[in-house]
């Protein structure tokens, strides 16, 4: 008998030698019937795996976590792989991975798919589903596996079995006439599956490379619901619907152009409104807790870079050098290699730290015209940034007063869940230390103190080798999107090593000079960055603090347009962002047009608002509310 340690922390001994399969119909037939693959020992395998000995076992189902459902995603693209072979016998296979949600399938074929086809590669896929092929895997050796693939004329997996390593295992997975090289693992049957969808397609470089063939990719989901691929389908409806690009073009906030160039937006007037806003308020705050806002320029001297260790570290996502007279200049990727050498200007002492020095800058990242994407990602950016130099004995609070002013901005301001949240502790990938700075006694002294500091913060958290920035570990705030993405905006980090590279010092209290440490953090992230996550959290409909226009006036004849420019001076003297729609249109099509251009306030006059003195008010949110005094809707509104 051996002994298993279940994911409860119960314990079960079984027999020696049985399946990941027949252990879970020992526990029960509903865990067996839903079961898509294992976890024995931190490895995940099929279900058809044979445990000899003692072992960690965790059963996955497509309900308990992404792994259950990356097996049932991951056969499933098996499913459409041979859908695809039966209807184009010439398609060429590439691979086939489930993703965060779903799947996609790379192909080499004439001409990209149609709708028509999306449809008959369904229906294909059904028909498979329908005769519950069951999937069985087995290995090959390398030359073996090389001439099984070149006998199916499948190119793209020689190429890849060529490119493992010596002595790895080769593994394929059969289901009726299919066969494909896969690692796994997979579902006991096609049967399993039950309810299909193909989402989309669209061009793809064979590994990522345009130096390689355009291959076509087919993305699709699969669920073991019907009703649950109608829930999807409502999700993803609602996500284009708060894509903020989409929003920022309706709502005239933003545009691109190519003359500008990729990855490089324009603020249209309503955008820059709520750009400025944002900026001023993220500035006011910090300046409340005793930041100091400076102006640095966005280039700077290789030498700069040099020093910092971002020329050796990060380089890649810099824009090319430029040579100017005698110097060699770049576009700056970050701030804090300028924010260094201010500190350094002039003798510090212990009585001066913390000293916290913030700014809006100008960033300038090197990303593929691929990757930018609207506000989210561009080639250059403003950030919310900050350097607080502290003493060793100031870390703790200091950070602590950091993850306090994220919680104020994010839960109190912006009223977001703090179950929204997830602490994530970055640290450097021990396996791969040439990324980072090379000193193993300031990452263990660095990765350490945060580490205790989120313990004594009573802040769940978890770790996460390989994310640390290339001079410190960090404390990222994870935040799950509307749009279902988990993404990172704060973020603090602690730094031992610029101060050492630039040699900072100030002098202690026993008249010697001491290393101060950096912590670097950014609460807003790039302005860019936070307005597109902003508008796709709220559908457009910003806070009334944050709206470019708050209140729009609708006249309903000409003759109530002095009216309304009366009104509108009285509130722009409370500092309320107004616009009256003098348009010659009638008042159902003004009001349907300010509804859609997100304005919380409509202010409606006609004669008898005009008689009285009165406006009536229609809410975004609320719809009519009724007749008041400007005076009453003032303090309504503020």
């Amino acid at each position: 008998m051996i002994k298993l340690k279940l994911k409860d922390g119960s314990e079960k001994q079984v027999e020696e030698g049985k399946s990941v399969y027949e252990i879970a119909r020992e526990i029960s037939e509903g865990l067996a019937r839903n079961a898509t693959c294992a976890t024995v020992d931190g490895k995940v395998v099929d279900l058809r795996y044979v445990i000899n000995k003692d072992c960690e076992l965790v059963i996955h189902t497509f309900e308990s976590d992404i792994e259950g459902k990356k097996a049932y995603w991951h056969t499933t693209s098996h499913i459409m792989a041979q859908a695809i072979k039966r209807i184009n016998p010439n398609a060429k296979l590439a691979i086939g991975p489930a993703i965060d949600e779903g799947f996609y399938y790379d192909f080499d074929v004439e001409k990209p798919f149609t709708d028509e086809d999306k449809e008959k590669i369904e229906a294909e896929m059904k028909k498979i589903i329908k005769e519950d092929l069951p999937i069985e895997r087995f290995t090959l050796p390398r030359e073996e596996a090389i001439k099984l693939m070149k006998e199916k004329d499948e190119p793209y997996k020689v190429e890849l079995i060529e490119d493992l390593p010596e002595g790895e295992e080769i593994s394929f997975y059969k289901q009726g006439e299919f066969t494909d090289l896969c690692a796994g693992p997979h579902l006991m049957s096609t049967g399993k599956v039950k309810a299909i969808k193909i989402l989309n397609n669209s061009g793809a470089y064979w590994r990522g490379s345009e130096k390689n063939k355009m291959l076509q990719r087919v993305y699709a989901i699969s669920f073991p619901k019907a009703s649950q691929v109608d829930e999807y389908m409502a999700i993803l409806e609602d996500r284009a619907a708060r894509d903020h690009r989409k929003i920022g073009k309706d709502l005239k906030l933003f545009m691109t152009h190519p003359l500008v160039g990729a990855g490089l937006p324009m603020y249209l007037p309503d955008g820059a409104t709520i750009r400025r806003v944002l900026e001023r308020y993220i500035q006011d705050k910090e300046l409340a807790l005793g930041y100091l806002h400076v102006y640095t320029p966005s280039l700077a001297t290789v030498n700069l870079y040099k020093t910092s260790g971002h020329w050796d570290h990060y380089k890649d996502d810099m824009f090319p050098m430029m040579k100017m007279d005698n110097e060699e200049l770049v576009l700056r990727p970050m701030n804090c290699p300028h924010h260094m050498l201010i500190y350094k200007s002039e003798m510090r002492s212990y009585r001066d730290l913390p000293i916290k020095i913030g700014e809006l800058a100008h960033d300038f990242r090197y990303e593929n015209s691929g990757a930018v994407c609207g506000l989210e990602r561009v080639r250059q950016m403003c950030q919310n940034d900050a350097h607080l130099f502290v003493r060793p004995d100031q870390i703790k609070e200091e950070v602590g007063k950091v993850i306090n002013l994220i919680f104020e901005v994010y839960i109190k301001d912006f009223g977001f869940s703090r179950d929204s949240f997830k602490f994530r502790l970055s640290l450097r990938d021990k396996e791969n230390k040439e990324k980072y700075i090379d000193n193993d006694e300031m990452w263990e002294t660095a990765e350490n103190q945060l580490r205790q500091i989120l313990k004594e913060l009573d802040i769940d958290f978890y770790e996460a080798e390989g994310e640390a920035a290339f001079y410190g570990p960090k404390i990222d705030i994870q935040i799950q999107t509307a749009l279902g993405h988990d993404v990172t905006i704060p973020t603090c980090q602690l730094d031992f090593a610029l101060p050492e590279r630039f040699e900072l010092e100030y002098i202690g209290e026993d008249g010697e000079a001491h290393r101060p440490v950096v912590i670097h953090r950014a609460i807003l992230g790039s302005s860019d960055r936070f307005i597109s996550f902003l508008i796709e959290e709220t559908k457009g409909n910003l806070p009334f603090w944050l709206c470019p226009k708050q209140v729009k006036i609708l006249p309903i004849a000409d003759r109530h347009i002095e009216y309304a420019n009366k009104v509108k001076e009285e509130l722009q003297q409370h500092n309320l962002r107004v616009e009256v729609d003098s348009r010659s249109e009638k008042i159902g099509y003004k009001i349907r047009e300010a509804q859609l251009s997100k304005v919380p306030y409509m202010l409606i006059v006609g004669d008898k608002e005009q008689e009285q003195n009165t406006v009536g008010v229609r809410s975004r949110a609320d719809g009519d509310i009724g007749a008041m005094s400007v005076k009453e809707f003032l303090e309504n509104v503020k």
